[in-house]
């Protein structure tokens, strides 16, 4: 399986549809992958708080339909980063926030161009303030089927909470895919967060943040494709650049059945009391 990961460069002087074009014209380059993914908020930028709500949009809007043509022109599966949603009227679950709320959400599509699914981003970056006061938390663990591998979805911040990785795995996960806006003042942390996700899971994992700079953040780059094992199979610098790798999905099998450490999960304990 080949899997390109597109490292696009944010910057404040290109207007959004301008960037819509050009990674476009970036996917349709892929021709020949099986697999492309984008970065996190790569149309807006994952610091540009103040441009969120102005460039929200729908799961079947702009953003969308630049990346089904070029989905279906290239024949890929797409991983088309995430987008800002504005949910309209019957898009929120059950127990969700109202609808008109943002959300931090991925889009994957076919070599169609169809949607297959959307991934509303759990764990929101911020904490009193900035993504976690301005949208809505995901409440859904997703993975997709395509015909070489299972993918599992997280992003950005997700990678800081490994429960979420392990129930991917728990619903079938054999490659996880990371799309972020990653700060550069914390890149050792990406990097040793994308190895320890596929040590613990015994998964690929395919890490795809931005090059350029969002609202002033500088951004992290090194995209990074690491094996079940842990090893690093590519990594990219710190501009625009596209990593491309060859994948051999039974790698996760043979991983887990070499050394069956998934099998020793003791899941469900009581959380212990404290003694004072």
């Amino acid at each position: 399986m080949r899997a390109s990961l597109i490292q696009i460069a944010v910057e404040p002087d290109e207007s959004v549809d301008a960037r819509r074009r050009r990674a476009a014209a970036l996917v349709r380059e892929q021709r020949g992958a099986d697999l492309v993914v984008l970065p996190e908020l790569w149309p807006v930028g994952a610091f540009a708080y103040e441009s969120f709500a102005d460039e929200a949009e729908s799961p079947d809007g702009p953003t969308f339909q630049e990346m089904s043509e070029a989905a279906r022109d290239a024949g890929v599966w797409l991983h088309a980063g995430s987008i800002v949603e504005r949910a309209e009227d019957g898009q929120a679950p059950d127990g969700q926030a109202p609808d008109g709320t943002l959300y931090n959400t991925s889009l994957v599509l076919s070599p169609a161009g169809e949607l297959v699914r959307t991934y509303r981003k759990i764990h929101r970056f911020g904490f009193d303030k900035g993504e976690a006061t301005l949208m809505g938390a995901g409440g859904e663990l997703v993975t997709v089927r395509l015909p070489e591998t299972t993918l599992g979805l997280a992003t950005c911040y997700d990678l800081r909470f490994p429960e979420l990785f392990r129930g991917l795995v728990a619903a079938g996960a054999e490659t996880l895919v990371v799309p972020a806006g990653w700060p550069a003042r914390r890149r050792a942390h990406w990097t040793l967060l994308a190895r320890a996700r596929a040590v613990e899971n015994q998964a690929y994992v395919l890490a795809c943040a931005t090059a350029g700079t969002h609202a002033g953040v500088e951004q992290s780059g090194h995209s990074i494709v690491v094996d079940p094992w842990g090893e690093v199979l590519a990594e990219a610098g710190t501009d625009e650049e596209v990593l491309t790798v060859d994948l051999d999905p039974g790698t996760v099998a043979t991983t887990r059945e070499r050394f069956p450490a998934l099998k020793d999960r003791r899941l469900g304990l009581e959380t212990p009391s404290v003694t004072r």
